[in-house]
């Protein structure tokens, strides 16, 4: 529970606008250059938070250092309600221009299911195999509907 101080000192229950918008304050600067990314749940909260609730679908990648630390938070595509299109040579574009050595790859499924589709299992695939070859992993992808799953939590990621 989080309080806060009124005018006489004394300490109340924050009220829930209060609490949203420090919880945002914290998932922001969790995406800030620099921050840490220690593990798949970390990065589920994080991404979640701003994928979640589109009306749309949107493809995002967390570019991240040999250390894990993030570079940029990035939304590289937008499409429809239930379906974008992603372009390869963008993500490979971006992770070179930013010296990235690993990546996560998130997107939203605006239906709120949270379960990979074959297509999200080959585009991984795709996607893992081309930075391959410019020397940067594909750590994980994560769903995000009315929960986040993460590819690495299913064992689909692809041994590269």
């Amino acid at each position: 529970m989080l309080f806060v101080q009124d005018q006489d000192g004394a300490y109340l229950p924050a009220p829930k606008k209060v609490v949203l918008t420090e919880a945002n304050k914290l998932m922001g600067s969790q995406l800030q250059r620099g921050a840490l990314i220690l593990s798949a749940d970390c990065a589920k909260a994080v991404v979640g938070y701003k994928l979640r609730n589109r009306q749309h679908e949107v493809f995002a990648c967390l570019f991240l250092d040999c250390r894990h630390r993030v570079l940029v938070f990035k939304e590289l595509f937008f499409g429809t309600i239930n379906h974008t299109t992603v372009h390869p040579r963008v993500i490979v574009k971006e992770a070179l221009q930013l010296n990235a050595a690993a990546v996560i790859l998130a997107h939203n499924h605006p239906s709120g299911e949270n379960q990979p589709s074959k297509q999200d299992i080959t585009l991984t695939n795709t996607l893992a195999g081309i930075l391959h070859v410019i020397d940067v992993r594909v750590l994980d992808h994560l769903i995000i509907g009315d929960e986040v799953t993460a590819f690495s939590d299913l064992g689909l990621l692809p041994d590269k």
